[in-house]
């Protein structure tokens, strides 16, 4: 059977059926945005695995999302008619959290230890500035997570030599907290997202048998959005693809925008240099945008220095022209928005999942909510407060934790009186300051004074050896229930339950949100009870916006520019280009332009704009609300790189959605009422809710609006029937 014969290959274009078939090897595929990257990656497996007779177990793919990761095992089964369960396939992350378990115990790691997502870091790193007599005033804790985050990205250790004779007060700071947090971390049996990386590159450069047995396994290694990984995760795949040297890696220069988690460009850039027998194939047709839309991308990242040259040639054909236009403030950008999407979803019988609206930052978000409200145009916002970061959800979570891993201080902390058991925070400080003198983890200080080798006063000592008993209780009912069942164990023999009020409309909720627990609980039921336990929990600390968002509602989708990576939408509106908001003021401060961060500003706007399929709408405001003022600002900079003949003739539309409230004379209704849009009101049946809007209308004022029940939901209200009271939030 010849190449074009295989039908793996088959539909494939000349540069993807190269990528795909370049088996031997390093590889640099340089992808294009629409170019078909995920459909060559999968190919790439599927013509190993089919084609070669290379085993999937031999075979690790590395992708952004976990989403992904499910996706391309998919397409790959579909392409190849049987199950490639034995496939390495997820983020980095996950894949790491795998083998850690699997072999850390080379390096002193518990195979039980627990991944501290971004809360639970926050909390450690409160105590050790707490511990080392910091004020978080002048310190924040945030900032020196982001900094020992930056230091784990380029394997610096806290006993590194970089961190001695350092001279600058921050860098100080740092130093010491890092220490004690690895330490508190350590006492958890717990890691964090970049230990995950860490802790794996260590594992394969200083246990030399762990090392030989993955090199060997694996023959093939693939890794998605390579532009977006940082010099940890970069060296991970060099340890493994050592041996055989076959290491494919797939990415666009121009399409890194992740350099505040660390990100390192020079990666992609510099894999040539790393590999100089690298096989290098540029996928330039794309299926996704019209070539107007093209030439605008173009156009906007051309002035970047650090690139790949590529020429992007659309297979859609031209397409309608990009529509720029100025307005005068973020309440008539939102305005315009919405109209556009009600006269193309009516002119062109469009849905509206079709449309996408993106922005810089997520505070952008709150005028476009309201407008969208106000023309009952339903949406979807991506990046609002996740499932798995839920109150209730959390406390469940802590409960599954403690159940496999006691010494979690985390976890333990937070349910320690959850529901209240009359366990006060002097009382866990007392705790705390014990086991620090003792030199243990808090557990087993509780299980010190559960034996009486340790006295608390007789008020304490009964509530904290009911929490002990009911831990306990959990671990032992961990090796013998699944996941569900556990968690209903937890709520009987917590109260939970009780604890919710599920007789009320909020405690309603917040129990339909542990049901839905529950039910991703179960997807872990063929696996023993506590693998099953400690892959679902793994699950959850690992889980992503992305992941999270359903994108097949009918409802217009608002997100980041950041979160819209790897998305695409029939139409796409880009609000905010303005100096200031994009390129962010960050990158534009001081005399001189940070021109790293300005051209990773200018990669983000190429990524939003190479999302869309067939129509583009790129708005900027005269004026915008900043900090509690309305400021004026210039349009962005990168505007002016977009070719003016891709360009509608653009169009300054002044006021659109700014009206004064005429008198209204209606029976017991005052001219005009003593609240408007953004206040907050109290209705006597429907309870308190945000004003969207307020409209006269037939000699009374029709009032949208949002309610805080959920149940609730929006509505339009007559005052002269509702008689809404302001009230002060």
């Amino acid at each position: 059977m010849t190449t074009l014969d295989d039908p793996v290959l088959r539909g494939l274009n000349p540069a993807q059926r190269e990528a795909v078939a370049a088996v031997a090897g390093p590889l640099l595929i340089i992808a294009g945005p629409g170019s078909g990257k995920t459909r060559v990656i999968s190919h790439r497996v599927a013509y190993l695995i089919r084609t070669l007779g290379v085993s999937p177990r031999r075979i690790v793919a590395v992708t952004f999302t976990n989403k992904a990761a499910r996706e391309l095992r998919e397409r790959i089964e579909r392409l190849i008619g049987a199950s490639v369960e034995q496939l390495t396939a997820g983020t980095f992350h996950a894949i790491c959290a795998r083998m850690l378990r699997s072999e850390g115990a080379a390096l002193g790691i518990d195979p039980h230890f627990q991944i501290f997502d971004e809360e639970d870091q926050l909390r450690v790193m409160k105590g050790v500035l707490a511990d080392l007599r910091l004020d978080e005033g002048r310190v924040s804790p945030r900032a020196v997570l982001n900094a020992i985050s930056r230091l784990k990205a380029e394997l610096v250790l806290p006993d590194s030599p970089e961190l001695s004779g350092i001279q600058r007060y921050f860098d100080e700071i740092v130093s010491r907290a890092y220490r004690l947090y690895q330490e508190r971390l350590a006492e958890s049996r717990g890691l964090d997202f970049d230990d995950l990386i860490l802790q794996t590159v260590r594992l394969l450069s200083e246990v030399p048998t762990v090392a030989a047995r993955y090199q060997e396994r694996y023959l093939h290694i693939l890794v998605d959005e390579f532009q977006d990984t940082n010099i940890a995760q970069y060296e991970l795949v060099k340890l493994l693809a050592a041996r055989h040297r076959n290491l494919t890696v797939v990415g666009d220069p121009d399409q890194s925008i992740y350099r505040f988690r660390s990100a390192d460009l020079r990666n992609i850039l510099n894999f040539e240099r790393d590999f100089p027998d690298a096989r290098v194939v540029v996928l330039e047709e794309n299926y996704r945008s019209t070539q107007q839309i093209l030439r605008a991308a173009a156009g906007i990242i051309a002035p970047n220095r650090g690139r790949k040259p590529k020429q992007l040639v659309a297979v859609r054909g031209e397409g309608p022209k990009i529509i720029v236009r100025e307005l005068a403030n973020e309440h008539d950008e939102a305005a315009a928005v919405a109209r556009e999407i009600e006269q193309l979803q009516q002119a062109e019988q469009r849905r509206f999942r079709d449309f996408a609206v993106m922005y810089r930052t997520n505070a952008q978000s709150r005028p476009l909510e309201q407008r969208l409200i106000l023309h009952g145009i339903p949406y979807r916002l991506v990046g609002g407060v996740r499932f798995y970061e839920r109150r209730e959800v959390k406390d469940l979570l802590a409960y599954l934790r403690l159940a496999l891993n006691p010494r979690d201080l985390v976890a333990l902390e937070r349910v320690i009186n959850v529901p209240p058991r009359s366990i006060g925070q002097r009382t866990l400080d007392e705790l705390v300051r014990l086991s620090r003198a003792q030199e243990q983890p808090l557990w087993e200080t509780l299980l010190a004074i559960q034996v009486g080798a340790l006295t608390v006063s007789p008020r304490a000592r009964g509530p904290l050896l009911g929490f002990v008993a009911t831990i306990q209780d959990l671990i032992a009912a961990s090796a013998e229930l699944p996941p569900p069942a556990l968690i209903e164990r937890v709520l009987e023999r917590t109260g939970y339950r009780d604890y919710l009020q599920p007789e009320s409309e909020e405690g309603a909720e917040r129990l339909e949100n542990i049901q839905q627990l529950m039910t991703a609980a179960n997807e872990f039921a063929s696996f023993s009870p506590r693998e099953a336990l400690a892959r679902f929990l793994d699950e959850v600390s690992l889980f992503t916006d992305i992941d999270q968002a359903d994108l097949t509602a009918d409802a217009v989708t608002l997100i980041t520019l950041h979160a819209a990576k790897g998305l695409e939408f029939p139409v796409v509106f880009i609000v905010g280009l303005e100096e200031g908001i994009l390129p962010h003021a960050r990158a534009i401060a001081g005399e001189e332009d940070d021109l790293e961060a300005l051209e990773e500003e200018r990669r983000l706007l190429y990524v939003g704009v190479t999302r869309a399929k067939e129509r583009l709408f790129l708005f900027h405001a005269y004026r915008r609300g900043m900090w509690g003022r309305s400021e004026a600002l210039p349009r962005s900079r990168f505007l002016d790189d977009i070719p003016p003949e891709v360009r509608e003739k653009e169009q300054i539309v002044i006021s659109q959605s700014s009206f004064p409230l005429p008198t209204v004379r209606a029976a017991g209704l005052p001219e005009r009422l003593p609240f408007g849009p953004g206040d907050y009101v109290r209705q006597a049946l429907l309870g308190e809710g945000q004003v969207v809007a307020v409209n006269p209308v037939r000699g009374d004022y029709e009032v949208i609006v949002n309610f805080r029940n959920p149940r609730t939901g929006v509505k339009k209200l007559l005052q002269s029937l509702a008689r809404l009271e302001k009230i002060e939030r």
